[in-house]
C-alpha cells in the first residue's frame, strides 16, 4: 500500500529549498560530467517525459514569464534543447495525450475530444503506445499521474498497465485528476484509498523518485504526468511567496502551482543525479495545450500565451503552441526553430531507444535535432476538433475553419488564413484576400482526417488449446530478417526460426503449453541492428 506524507510535510516541501545548485549543468558536480561528451546524446538513453497539464507557452521565464519565477526550468532551457515552435496535440486533454502516446494527430487518433459531459474517452487493443514500444526493447516502464483515459476498471484494454506501463500510480480518468486531495488514486490494478489529506503532486513525486531510484539495469521510461497547474488552483496552505500579491485568490494559487512544478522537476533532476544516472538520461519537458482560464484563473494577468492568440480549447497558437525542453548533461545548448508536434515523440523515442519506428504514423523522429543535425521536415500539421474547429500548417501558412454551431462562426461557418511568417500572432486574416489558397489547404486537411492508419505492431502470445501461439508483427515499414522466436517457461526454452518478416505481414509458431509464467521472445535484424522484443504472459497450469 502506498501511503501519503504528513500534511506537515506536504506544506514544509511545497516551496522548500529544491532550486538546482549554480555549478555546472543543472546541478551536476563537475567530476559527474568530465566523461560526457558535448552535443551527444548516450545510446538506449533512459528517457524521463514531463507532462503539465494546462501550462502556457508563455508561463515559463525561458518563454518570457516575470510574474511566476521559474528558474529550474530556465535553467534546463538555457543548457538544454529549446523548442521555440513545439506544437500539442489538441487544445485540450485528452486528444492531445493520445498524440503524444501513440505517433497520431487528432485526425487519426483513436481519441479526438474530451467527454464533454460523457464518457471518458478509451484507448483500444489497436492502439501501440510508446511505452508498449520501448517495453518490448527491454525498457522498464512507468506512468505516475494524469492518465487521461477511462474508463476507472483494472482489466481494461486502456488502463496504462494495458498499453506498455509495468508501473501505474495516479488518476485513469481526467475529471478525477480535478481533485489534487483524493480520497483514492490507483496503483495499478488497485485502488488505493487515500484520507483526502494528501496532496497528490507530492505522491507522484515521491513515487517517481523511488521509480529512478529503483535498482535495475535496465533503461527506463518514465512518463511522469503531474496534473499541475490545472484549475482548481489547488495548493497545500497559503501560496507561499505569491500569498502577499494584489491577485485574487485562484491567480495566487495557480501561480503557486507553476512554482510548485518548477520545484518538482528539479527534485526529479536531482533524483537522476543522485542515483547516478543522469548522464543516461534524456528529459525531455512540455505541456499538453495552452492555458486555462477557469475557476477564476486569468491568463491575461500572467501572459500565460505569450504574444500568441488564443489559450486552452483554441486551435490558435496560443492554444497549441507550448514549451518543450530537451536536456541531458551531453547536450549543448540550442533554440530549434523547426516546428514539432506530440505525435512526433513515439518515433523520437523509438530511434532513440534503436527501434524499428512503426509505419504509418503521422509523427516524425526529431532526434537529430537534439544534437545539432537535422530532421525530416513535416509538408503540413494537423489539428481537429470534430464539430467545433480544425486548423492547418503548410510551411508559414495556417488555415483555420470553425464550424457552423461555434459562437460568431455565422450560417456556414468561417474559414481563417494566416501567414505565421508575418504574422505569427494571428492578427491579419486573409482568407478574403488568398481564398484559392485556403481552400487548398482545408483540401488537404480533409484528406489528413480519417480511420486510424496503422499496421499492428510487437510480439503477442495466446493460448489455444493445448499450444502457447507466439505472433510477430511487423508494423513498420521495412523487412525484419532472420527472425527467431522463442518461448521460455518452467520447462525450459525453445525457440525456432522462421522467414523474415516483410512490413504489414505476421508470423506465428506453436510451442506445447509450458506451467508457470512464460516470456516470449523475438530475435532479428531490422534497420542494420540485432533487435530483441520480449512479451511476459501470465502463470499457466497445463490441464
Amino acid at each position: 500500500m502506498i501511503n501519503g506524507p504528513s500534511r506537515r510535510a506536504l506544506f514544509a516541501g511545497t516551496f522548500a529549498g529544491l532550486a538546482l545548485p549554480a555549478a555546472t549543468s543543472a546541478g551536476a558536480p563537475a567530476s559527474a560530467e568530465s566523461s560526457i561528451s558535448r552535443g551527444t546524446l548516450p545510446e538506449r538513453p533512459n528517457i524521463l517525459l514531463i507532462l503539465a497539464d494546462d501550462l502556457g507557452w508563455g508561463e515559463i521565464g525561458s518563454n518570457g514569464q516575470r510574474s511566476i519565477r521559474t528558474p529550474n526550468l530556465d535553467r534546463l532551457a538555457a543548457e538544454g534543447v529549446k523548442f521555440a515552435t513545439a506544437y500539442a496535440g489538441a487544445p485540450l486533454c485528452a486528444p492531445s495525450r493520445c498524440a503524444l502516446l501513440t505517433g497520431l494527430h487528432a485526425g487519426h487518433g483513436t481519441v479526438r475530444e474530451n467527454p464533454e459531459g460523457g464518457p471518458q474517452h478509451a484507448l483500444t487493443d489497436a492502439d501501440l503506445t510508446f511505452a508498449e514500444l520501448l517495453r518490448l526493447a527491454g525498457y522498464r516502464t512507468a506512468c505516475i499521474g494524469k492518465w487521461g483515459f477511462g474508463p476507472e476498471e483494472p482489466d481494461h484494454v486502456s488502463h496504462p498497465n494495458a498499453r506498455g506501463f509495468d508501473e501505474f500510480y495516479g488518476y485513469i480518468g481526467h475529471k478525477h485528476a480535478h481533485q489534487y486531495f483524493p480520497k483514492y488514486l490507483w496503483h495499478n490494478g488497485e485502488k488505493v484509498q487515500l484520507s483526502g489529506k494528501s496532496y497528490a503532486p507530492h505522491l507522484f513525486r515521491e513515487r517517481a523518485v523511488e521509480f529512478i531510484n529503483d535498482d535495475s539495469d535496465k533503461p527506463f521510461l518514465l512518463y511522469f504526468a503531474t496534473n499541475l497547474p490545472h484549475a482548481p488552483s489547488a495548493v497545500p496552505g497559503d501560496a507561499g511567496p505569491y500569498e502577499s500579491r494584489p491577485w485574487s485568490g485562484p491567480n495566487r494559487r495557480h501561480a503557486a502551482q507553476v512554482a510548485r512544478l518548477d520545484t518538482d522537476v528539479a527534485a526529479l533532476i536531482r533524483a537522476l543525479r543522485d542515483a547516478g544516472v543522469a548522464e543516461r538520461t534524456l528529459v525531455l519537458f512540455t505541456s499538453d495545450n495552452g492555458p486555462h482560464h477557469e475557476k477564476g484563473v486569468t491568463p491575461e494577468l500572467f501572459n500565460s500565451n505569450g504574444p500568441f492568440r488564443g489559450d486552452k480549447r483554441d486551435v490558435y497558437e496560443g492554444g497549441i503552441r507550448v514549451p518543450m525542453i530537451a536536456w541531458s548533461p551531453g547536450l549543448r545548448h540550442r533554440v530549434v526553430r523547426q516546428p514539432v508536434a506530440f505525435w512526433d515523440v513515439l518515433p523520437t523515442l523509438a530511434d532513440l531507444a534503436e527501434v524499428p519506428v512503426p509505419a504509418r504514423i503521422d509523427g516524425l523522429s526529431f532526434r537529430g535535432l537534439l544534437t545539432g543535425g537535422s530532421a525530416p521536415k513535416h509538408d503540413h500539421l494537423v489539428w481537429n476538433r470534430p464539430r467545433k474547429a480544425q486548423a492547418i500548417r503548410r510551411g508559414r501558412w495556417k488555415a483555420v475553419r470553425f464550424n457552423p454551431h461555434i459562437a460568431g462562426a455565422g450560417p456556414h461557418g468561417r474559414i481563417e488564413l494566416y501567414d505565421l511568417g508575418t504574422d505569427p500572432y494571428e492578427r491579419r486574416d486573409l482568407a478574403g484576400a488568398r481564398p484559392e489558397l485556403a481552400g487548398q489547404l482545408l483540401a488537404r486537411l480533409d484528406r489528413s482526417i480519417g480511420p486510424d492508419p496503422r499496421l499492428p505492431y510487437g510480439l503477442r502470445t495466446e493460448v489455444t488449446g493445448d499450444q502457447v501461439v507466439v505472433t510477430l508483427h511487423n508494423g513498420s515499414a521495412e523487412p525484419w530478417r532472420d527472425v527467431r522466436l522463442s518461448l521460455d517457461g518452467e520447462r525450459g526454452a525453445r525457440a525456432r526460426k522462421v522467414a523474415s518478416v516483410a512490413p504489414g505481414m505476421a508470423i506465428s509458431v506453436g510451442f506445447p503449453v509450458p506451467s508457470g509464467r512464460i516470456a516470449a521472445r523475438a530475435d532479428f535484424r531490422a534497420a542494420g541492428r540485432k533487435q530483441v522484443f520480449r512479451h511476459a504472459h501470465r502463470a499457466l497450469t497445463p490441464g
